[in-house]
This record gives C-alpha cells, sequence and structure tokens, in this order.
C-alpha cells in the first residue's frame, strides 16, 4: 500500500468515527469519550501525514509510534462507547476492525524501517 493509499485510510478513519459519534446520544460518558476519541483519531491521519515528511528514519519512527499509539487509544474508546450505546456496536466493531488493520498495517512498517535500518548500518561498516 503506498503512502497516498495510507493517507486516505486514516482520515477516512477519523471521518467515520466523528460521523458515529455525531449519531450518539448525548450525555455526559458519550460526550466526553466522544471528545477524546474525535481528538485522537484525527491526530492519526495527521500524525502518519507528519510522519511523510520526516527529515530522518528515526523521525519517521517516532512520529509512526505516534500514528501507533494513537490508534490504540481511538482503540480504546470505541470499545468503550460501545459498552454503552449497544445498538450502535456493529458499526463501532467495524471501525474497531479497521483501527487494528490500520495498527497492523503500522507496526509492521515500523519494524520494517528498522530492520532496513540495521541493515543499512550494517553494510555501511564493512
Amino acid at each position: 500500500m503506498n503512502s497516498d493509499a495510507l493517507k486516505n485510510r486514516t482520515k477516512n478513519y477519523a471521518i467515520a468515527i466523528a460521523n458515529i459519534v455525531n449519531s450518539l446520544v448525548s450525555n455526559i460518558l458519550n460526550r466526553n469519550y466522544s471528545s477524546q476519541i474525535v481528538r485522537c483519531s484525527s491526530s492519526v491521519g495527521a500524525n502518519y501525514s507528519a510522519a511523510c515528511r520526516a527529515k530522518s528514519i528515526a523521525d519517521f519512527i517516532n512520529k509512526l509510534k505516534i500514528v501507533e499509539e494513537e490508534l490504540d487509544e481511538s482503540m480504546f474508546f470505541l470499545e468503550l462507547l460501545a459498552e454503552f450505546n449497544p445498538d450502535h456496536r456493529n458499526v463501532i466493531r467495524e471501525i474497531h476492525d479497521e483501527g487494528n488493520e490500520l495498527l497492523r498495517i503500522i507496526v509492521s512498517s515500523i519494524l520494517t524501517v528498522r530492520k532496513n535500518s540495521i541493515a543499512v548500518n550494517l553494510n555501511s561498516k564493512i
């Protein structure tokens, strides 16, 4: 998957979360969890976009680690929202599944970049 496709997916992930948040009943739990999940889910796409403009391998990995953390946090709040909004569980589960897939892609990317970085460093010392 190329970076433009992943940028699109991370943006669509934030949009899907915003749409589900807009459809929830307004109560204290939903307001608090929704506020938090909107911030962290939109941060996923913003930080991935920033990673694509990284100035070094270390900077790239650092930004991807932030994406990883924000995805993990988003998924946690999705689980809480599903718990307190049973009528929305199916849609929330679909969004959670997409978050999980994005998380696997990001973690795999981090591991690949680290592995390739180590290989380049070893080859340059030989």
